[in-house]
């Protein structure tokens, strides 16, 4: 069974779903590391709470994002993780050879529409809207050194209704999310 690390940057909330998803045996994987990019992100209590080890690596401790990318996945490499999930995760991660093809990432839009840099939460909810865009959704894709850039794995889509707000958008949008995150994590793992 593959060792998975769980990156976020927030509340955790996807990290959470695929913990549970592990533990129900809907993902094939046994999670290893909980690594947050704040110690103020309220996704490490969480995590822990559910007996989970967090790491705390903290972006500002590191002059560039190499060696803090390089900091990231010593900890993932030192818990034995064959693979990591970007769970809300908002820092350039840079991605050498030995993780290619191994690190996970949901994006709460339709790639590649709405990604890219300062593309995330409530920027994409908002620039959907803008955009008057018939549809959103949410994309599981491999991370590669640009952002939002890597394979889509799987998508899933809702439509955009008549007055819809920001916040109206990503309640449907995270929904999708947690089905999609985990059974598009077990299909990828299976894969392998």
């Amino acid at each position: 069974m593959k060792r998975l690390a769980l990156f976020i940057s927030g509340t955790g909330g996807n990290a959470l779903n695929l913990l549970e998803a592990c533990a129900a045996g809907r993902v094939p994987a046994t999670p290893v590391l909980g690594l947050s990019s704040s110690a103020k992100a309220a996704g490490v209590e969480r995590l822990a709470a559910k007996g989970l080890p967090v790491a705390v690596v903290a972006r500002p401790a590191f002059p560039d994002d190499r060696s803090f990318s390089q900091a990231c996945l010593a900890r993932a490499r030192e818990a034995g993780a064959d693979v990591i999930a970007l769970c809300g995760w908002l820092k350039k991660l840079e991605v050498p050879a030995e993780w290619e093809g191994r690190i996970l990432n949901i994006h709460p839009g339709l790639l590649p529409a709405f990604g890219g840099p300062g593309m995330y939460g409530m920027h994409v909810h908002r620039a959907v809207l803008e955009a008057g865009a018939a549809e959103s959704g949410c994309t599981v894709h491999l991370v590669d050194n640009l952002y939002d850039h890597g394979r889509v794995l799987a998508q899933a889509r809702v439509p955009v209704l008549p007055g819809d707000t920001p916040e109206a958008l990503q309640q449907r949008v995270y929904q999708q999310e947690m089905a999609l995150y985990p059974a598009a994590l077990r299909d990828f793992l299976a894969s392998l």
